[in-house]
């Protein structure tokens, strides 16, 4: 009996290992697959090393703001699109097919961050500030007087836009002509909901300056155009 015991508990551990072993060949690729499976959206690397904006913004600043608040967005973002169509879309699409939904919020709170960074971070540029190309500084004066006068609406929308947000230049259409305007959103809001093309923008949520700069916001608008604006990269956008 103990030996006939010992036979059939052989034989049954045989079938089960064939059994796991055959649920793992057909499992193990898919598995592999899925989480090797490129992301729709990937996080662009930052255009200059992490120290590159110093000392207008630490490396700290930016390893926290890139390295962890962009991160999440892109994530979360991943994550919410994977395995439906919004993942072969591009994000602008994603952003205005989701505005105003109360459904799909976090959505597009995820997917506006995550494209209100990347174009945030382009916007500026170790060395930056100074005097715009002759392009700007053009299209600048045509729109609001002067260089300087587009400057101060765009600081003070910055300054003032109450609790988390952006202020941005933005183009768009109004009464059949073409405009450059100052504009300011709340939370993850962005322009293109509105109709609105981007042209430069400021982050004025607490994470982009409070670690250099704590309350004073005024402070760190202020180093973004003396020391941190990428005039070149609005000129393109222009």
């Amino acid at each position: 009996m103990p030996s006939s015991f010992t036979r059939r508990c052989f034989m049954s551990l045989c079938a089960s290992a064939a059994v796991v072993a055959a649920g793992t060949r057909l499992l193990g690729p898919t598995v592999a697959h899925a989480a090797d499976a490129p992301d729709a959206f990937p996080m662009p690397p930052l255009p200059y090393p992490e120290n590159g904006l110093e000392p207008a913004i630490s490396a700290r600043t930016i390893s926290f703001h890139y390295g962890k608040h962009t991160a999440a967005y892109y994530g979360n973002l991943n994550k919410a699109v994977a395995g439906t169509p919004m993942a072969t879309m591009k994000l602008e699409d994603v952003i205005k097919s989701v505005a105003g939904d109360p459904a799909k919020a976090g959505l597009f709170n995820n997917a506006a961050q995550s494209w209100n960074h990347t174009f945030y971070w382009a916007g500026m540029k170790p060395g930056g500030g100074g005097t715009p190309p002759a392009k700007v500084a053009d299209a600048l004066s045509a729109a609001f007087g002067s260089v300087d006068a587009c400057i101060t609406q765009l600081s003070d929308a910055a300054k003032t836009q109450f609790a988390s947000g952006w202020a941005w230049l933005a183009k768009g259409r109004e009464n059949g002509k073409d405009v450059l305007k100052v504009l300011k959103t709340g939370n993850a809001e962005n322009p293109i909901t509105q109709g609105y093309t981007p042209i430069l923008t400021i982050d004025v949520w607490e994470h982009a300056y409070y670690l250099d700069y704590q309350n004073k916001r005024p402070d760190y608008v202020q180093a973004f155009f003396d020391k941190l604006v990428n005039w070149d990269e609005v000129a393109k956008r222009l």
